[in-house]
């Protein structure tokens, strides 16, 4: 394809040229540009998801500005550094060690509930992205609406909706790996 086809498809939000564009000819690019940015683990889908919203924003209006004076590729890929780092600096990590239940609490209401703590903490502490562990915490234990926490995060709801999905995935697999090793 070449750029114009790439860019007019991207436009026209063709699911042939937008999958092949993004998760094949510049997943190479992307994962390299990530590594490069983050310096903790993100979520490849997740961050293109992003880009992607970002680019389709106000009817594809940075799409339809690329003026083919360079080619798609080095385009997008200065503006992927650019809106990555962006993202860096607005993602909120917990770096706290909170319990699951708040800050109010200050002592178990019995000692089921403070072994049903210890477990989430142990949970938490192992899985590997900070942030679904956030979300997880807001949403789900502190109630959080969607909305809010969406707001606060500087993403969107669908978005928000995804990292749930796959936080509450990677918790799974952390709790089925923590069965094994204790055999509970």
């Amino acid at each position: 394809m070449t750029d114009r086809e790439i860019i007019q498809g991207l436009i026209a939000r063709d699911n042939r040229v937008t999958a092949e564009f993004f998760f094949d000819k510049c997943r190479p690019l992307f994962i390299s540009i990530i590594k490069k940015v983050f310096d903790y683990e993100v979520e490849y889908d997740e961050m293109v998801n992003e880009l992607y919203v970002y680019l389709m924003e106000n009817d594809a209006v940075k799409l339809r500005n690329f003026e083919y004076r360079s080619s798609v590729y080095q385009w997008l890929k200065v503006l992927t550094i650019r809106f990555f780092i962006l993202k860096r600096e607005q993602l909120i990590e917990d770096v706290s060690r909170e319990t699951p239940y708040g800050r109010d609490q200050t002592e178990a209401d019995s000692e089921t509930d403070m072994t049903a703590a210890g477990d989430m903490e142990r949970l938490f502490n192992s899985m590997p992205n900070t942030r679904y562990v956030h979300v997880i915490r807001r949403l789900v234990i502190e109630g959080r609406k969607p909305e809010e926490l969406a707001h606060e995060m500087n993403i969107t709801t669908a978005n928000l909706y995804n990292i749930k999905r796959r936080a509450m995935a990677q918790l799974l697999c952390v709790a089925l790996n923590d069965i094994q090793k204790y055999g509970k």
